[in-house]
Formats: C-alpha cells, structure tokens, sequence
C-alpha cells in the first residue's frame, strides 16, 4: 500500500493572481476583529444610527440584528465591536451566546472585558479619590499605580473614603468593596472570582467584607448596572454589550427562557442611559419574542434584517477579500482571478449566504492555484462543487 501522504509548510503560489496568499477563510467563521463588513448598507445605516444616538445623547438605545445562519450576524456584531474599541470613550464586551440565563451574559461580559481592564478601572476610581482627596494630581490608572507603588498615597487614606462614594454611586456596597479590593494582590483574584460571578467561598468574601454572593439573575442585573454607573461616573459615554446567537434562549425551558428575557428586561429599564445592547438573533425565534413576550420586545422596538447578498454585494465582498492580498501595483480588475460569470454560479449555488461562499471561493482559489488556471471559470466552480 502506497502512502499518499505530502504534509508540507510550503505556501501555495498566488502570484499569477497578483495576490500574496489566499485571502479568504478556510473556516468561515467570523475574524475577533475583521476588516471588512459583509453586511449590507441598511444594515450599516441602522446601527450606526443606534450606536450614534447613544454616542451623541448618552440615552440608552438596543437594536436586534437577525438573519438566518451564514448571512453574517456575527461578523456583523464582531465588526461594529472592533470599530468601537478604537474609542477610549467607551466600554465594549462581547457574549457569545446567552447561556442558561442572564447571570451568564453578565458573566461572559465580565469576562470579555477582562481581569486587567477591570483593574485599571479600579485603579481610576481610586485616582478620581485621589484628586479629590490629596495634593496628588494622577491622571490615569498607571499614574495611580506608580503613586501608590512608591509610597506617595497610602492605601488606608483613600480606601475607605472610595468604598464610600462608590457605594453610593452604585447602590451596592459589596460591589464596590469587590472593584476596590481588585488592586490588593492578597484579594484580587477573590474579587475577581466574585466580580464574574464565579462564586468564592464565605472565608474569601468576608475577608473583603462582602456579604452577598452574585449567584442569581436578579444580583447580576444589580452588578452589572453598578458597573455601568461606575463607568459614567468615570467619564465613559457608554457601555456597549454584543450578545450573539441569542436565539439559543429557545433551547432553555419556557421558565428559563422567561426568566432571561425578563432579567434583559429589568436591565435596560433600570439603565435610561449609558447603555446599548446589540442582539444577533434568528429571525424565527425573534418573531416568537415578539409574539410571546410584548414586554422585553418592546423595549428594544429596533430591528434590522440581513439578507442574503445580491448580486452587487458579492462582487464587492470578493473584491474587497482580494484587496487584502493584493499585490502593490497589481492593474488587472479587482476581481481577479474570478469571472463575472463565476461570480453569478458561485452566488446561484450558495443562494446568497455569506459563510458559503466565503469557503467556497477559499477552496476555488487554492484549487485554481494547484491547477495553475489562468482565471477561475464556471467549469472551474462546475468542477469543485
């Protein structure tokens, strides 16, 4: 028996295309921060309309982005994400899926954003004390750190008066003792695990002295609008929250998926301001939340379709792949190696979704390469299909 085997790191020459590699994913799912929107322009208008409204006015505003699988309702979240985090101005996490209730998207946000960010937000809290409090002028996180590294502000002079106004910024005293105690290396990863709603034992929390324990969707709500506060209270326009694939809440029990809904609900009446959230959702299950649920639908009232790509979007979602890999001073047409007639097969076969037609035109590129096709042809895609 022979071994046909012919493993190799060799790449693939793309050259004759003008192209330095295949710029199209091999698994079309989407990039963390893509480069390019494969949506369509009523998509693009109506959330930067949403998005600017809450930039402009700080009032909260949400916005459902449906769309059957393949057509790019990830992307389309993960992309809006990437363009907003460019902003120093505002807070930005991603969830990929909601889990089995709202203690999870509030987890998964916590978890977005990260130990680090959080404890630089923490170490901004404490420098705006410290402003207030003494000489010292920090005007960031690291300032605030360096100061408290050397020496120059004591812990136990700014500590008690942070909890304080925190605790009444936010309503919620143990939050506040949680985010404080996120620059002590003793207790940080203790406040850490409580902050994500991971659950800590009663040792590790009464030495932070914090009461309660976020382990229900009522106490995540609360944690996560003490959050947001902070945040406007540091200065942050808004905080922006992308849940994904929000149609897995069908998955849960009609009590679950009520008790999710309802906990989404509670959030954004209890935050008027400073906060959006973005839903990628099927469309059949989000006509359900429609009809089922007028209370939670209601309050988001904003929604957007993407649809399967035409005929003109295709061609500028193939050209604005291979400007990717374009070789500087390439002339031919930005289409190439594709035909127009191609183009029109390849749009026939996968019927306008986008994650089709991605792995299909990866596979065609590569399959063009090896053969050494001048350009890829319908008999090409006829072949590989």
């Amino acid at each position: 028996m022979s071994n046909n085997f012919t493993i190799t790191d060799q790449q693939r020459d793309y050259s004759q295309y003008d192209l330095r590699g295949n710029p199209f994913p091999y698994s079309p799912v989407p990039a963390e921060n893509p480069e390019i929107f494969c949506g369509q322009d009523h998509v693009s208008e109506k959330i930067s309309s949403t998005v600017s409204s809450v930039l402009s006015t700080g009032k909260s505003k949400h916005l459902v982005v449906t769309g059957k699988y393949g057509n790019g309702k990830s992307h389309t979240l993960k992309y809006t994400r990437s363009l907003l985090r460019d902003r120093d101005d505002v807070v930005v996490g991603y969830v990929a899926q909601p889990g089995e209730g709202f203690l999870d998207i509030y987890h998964e946000f916590v978890y977005d954003l990260g130990f680090t960010h959080l404890q630089n937000l923490a170490y901004e809290f404490l420098a705006s004390i410290t402003r207030e409090c003494t000489d010292e002028s920090p005007a960031s996180a690291a300032a605030m750190r360096s100061l408290i590294d050397e020496g120059d502000v004591l812990l136990s002079e700014i500590v008690p008066e942070a909890i304080k106004q925190l605790s009444d910024i936010t309503k919620f005293a143990d939050f506040a003792r949680a985010i404080v105690h996120m620059i002590y290396e003793d207790t940080n990863l203790y406040a850490w695990q409580w902050l994500t709603a991971e659950g800590i034992r009663y040792e590790q929390r009464k030495e932070m002295e914090i009461h309660s324990a976020l382990d229900d969707d009522t106490m995540g709500v609360r944690a996560f609008t003490a959050l947001k506060n902070m945040l406007l209270e540091l200065g942050y326009t808004a905080v922006f929250v992308f849940v994904d694939e929000f149609e897995s809440i069908a998955r849960l029990s009609p009590k679950n998926e009520q008790a999710t809904l309802n906990s989404v609900r509670h959030l954004m009446d209890q935050n008027s301001s400073g906060l959006c959230l973005l839903f990628g959702c099927a469309p059949e299950v989000w006509q359900d939340v429609m009809s089922e649920y007028h209370a939670f639908s209601e309050r988001i009232g904003q929604e957007v379709t993407l649809k399967p790509l035409t005929s003109e979007h295709l061609s500028d979602l193939i050209a604005d792949y291979l400007s990717l890999e374009r070789v500087d001073g390439g002339t031919e047409e930005s289409l190439r190696p594709f035909t127009e007639e191609s183009l029109n097969l390849i749009l026939q076969r996968s019927q306008g979704n986008v994650r089709q037609i991605l792995a299909l035109c990866s596979r065609l590129l590569d399959d063009a390469a090896d053969a050494d096709y001048e350009t890829i042809s319908v008999d090409v895609v006829e072949e590989v299909i």
